[in-house]
């Protein structure tokens, strides 16, 4: 490797400095460890000198963005170096072209609402605090998705580091295998990412937000019809619905339909009129208070409390009686307030590209499904993991596959579960680009040779 000459440059805070307890802080408890060091890059030299380092001494590495890596060891690494590129924010709109160029620091939220005043929209997710970075790397999909992609089918180009520490371009015309696999290939496996370089779209002045609210009771009820009428209703309107815990008690759906109040109530009559909701929201605004009213502000690093434990995956048919069954044990099993089932219609825009395209494979689904369970006390934490396993295993037979931004470790078979059959070419260009596995974590993408 030469001699161990590079120095760390950037914002660098070592175990011990200052600032370090706050640097350790994720928005997940349960992921949180002790690493050696953190450099805050505040460009890609700093990115690029930060791996030379950790190569020269031998120490393992992770990029991390929004603190929102939801299982273990994915950004953060005990005894390691974290490079974290939060302190990189720039965004440079192109109107004429329709195009932004944003450092990969930059959390969802103010990006997305920065171009909204501009008169511009880009897929966003349901949490401003995440880091354009990871989620864009893994997929990245919203409200939005059925009208214009996921945000990773809206990535042109981008600039990476690689494991030797050189700094690449890649889009279409260059480095383009490198391009398909971050297009949905997973973050912090083929280079550490500095910029993006998105296709951002028109926005159109206004559109129509809604919340609506049942009784916790009625959640099977509502969902049923939720299913049968959310993956096939217009393509401008997309929806999410959301059962948390029984000791949390709420039942809610939420979505974004790009036309008027009229005409979403006639497209909504099937999910209004089952059971009896509590609240009905529905209203027009300017398309920037859209956004607000979806992704209110939260504290950054909008830190939980709660340490919580994810798993997801895709439905290709309607769930029939047994899954449905399997949701209401796990809802009235488990006791964490912020634990719960959350849904999202699929198809329009994201359908419509090959599953080859990109690396991103899942667009054939009817919807999206992701459980989630959560505790405060470190004493629950093995019987919420046991819970959410069981859970996961009994609804098996019904889905299909996982989002790798949604990431369990429990899954062994992860290259088919995350990527299909992307994964052998995904391996291919690992080892092209990383083929001595520098940027590794537990479910990164490993080298075919």
């Amino acid at each position: 490797m030469g001699s161990n000459n590079t120095r760390l440059t950037g914002r660098v805070i070592f175990k011990g400095d200052p600032g370090y307890k706050e640097a350790i802080k994720n928005w997940n408890p349960y992921v949180d460890t002790f690493p050696l060091v953190f450099v805050f890059a505040q460009n890609a030299c700093d990115v690029s000198n930060a791996i030379k380092w950790a190569r020269e001494n031998d120490v393992p590495l992770r990029v991390r963005g929004g603190r929102h890596a939801l299982d273990k060891n994915l950004s953060v690494v005990k005894g390691g170096i974290v490079i974290d590129v939060s302190d990189m924010q720039k965004v440079h709109l192109d109107k004429k072209k329709g195009i932004a160029t944003v450092q990969t620091g930059i959390h969802v939220g103010p990006l997305v609402k920065g171009l909204a005043r501009e008169g511009f929209m880009a897929p966003f997710g349901d949490s401003p605090t995440v880091g354009i970075g990871g989620i864009t790397t893994g997929g990245g999909f919203g409200v939005i998705s059925r009208s214009i992609g996921l945000i990773s089918d809206n990535l042109l180009a981008l600039e990476t580091v690689d494991a030797k520490g050189r700094i690449l371009k890649a889009n279409s015309t260059c480095n383009e295998d490198l391009l398909w696999a971050s297009r949905g290939g997973g973050g912090g496996t083929f280079g550490y990412n500095t910029e993006y370089t998105f296709k951002v779209h028109r926005a159109p002045e206004t559109a129509t937000v809604f919340k609506i609210i049942w009784p916790w009771e009625q959640f099977e009820t509502v969902f049923r019809a939720w299913q049968q009428w959310a993956p096939f209703v217009d393509e401008r309107l997309g929806c999410f619905f959301e059962v948390l815990s029984r000791v949390n008690g709420l039942c809610h759906a939420e979505g974004l339909f790009f036309g008027s109040k009229p005409e979403l109530i006639r497209l909504m009559e099937p999910l209004l009129s089952a059971g009896t909701p509590s609240s009905v929201v529905i209203e027009t605004l300017f398309y920037p208070d859209c956004i607000d009213f979806l992704d209110p502000d939260e504290p950054i690093p909008g830190r939980s409390d709660q340490s919580t434990k994810f798993t997801s995956t895709w439905a290709t048919n309607l769930w029939p009686e047994k899954p449905i069954s399997v949701m209401k044990q796990f809802l009235e099993e488990t006791t964490g307030t912020e634990a719960g089932f959350f849904f999202i219609n699929w198809g329009g825009a994201i359908s419509r590209l090959p599953k080859d395209k990109t690396a991103f494979f899942w667009r054939k689904p009817l919807f999206y499904s992701e459980l989630n369970a959560s505790w405060v006390d470190k004493s629950e934490e093995a019987s919420n993991l046991a819970l959410v396993e069981r859970t996961r295993l009994l609804l098996k037979p019904y889905v299909v596959g996982s989002y790798v931004n949604v990431p369990d470790e429990n899954i062994e078979n992860f290259g088919s579960a995350y990527w299909g059959t992307n994964f052998e070419r995904l391996r291919r260009v690992k080892a092209k680009y990383d083929p001595e596995n520098v940027f590794n974590h537990p479910q990164s993408v490993p080298p075919l040779f």
